[in-house]
């Protein structure tokens, strides 16, 4: 049984999420020639001010931008 895990920012749009949680699945049958009833996928959202990238946190760097 797979089981992909995405760890990404927030989205709020569940229709979004129940179209990707389709599209990957499709991959992974088609991938792994299983049905898809055997994929499982985690969806973790994080916030801005719980991911770090180059030293800064994302929120910190959205900042500079504005």
């Amino acid at each position: 049984m797979p089981l992909i895990k995405v760890d990404g920012p927030k989205v709020t749009d569940v229709d979004k999420k129940r179209q990707f949680v389709k599209d990957v699945t499709n991959a992974a049958t088609t991938l792994y020639g299983l049905p898809a009833q055997t994929v499982v996928i985690l969806l973790h959202e994080n916030s801005p001010d719980n991911v770090g990238v180059g030293g800064q946190l994302i929120i910190d760097l959205h900042k500079k931008d504005v």
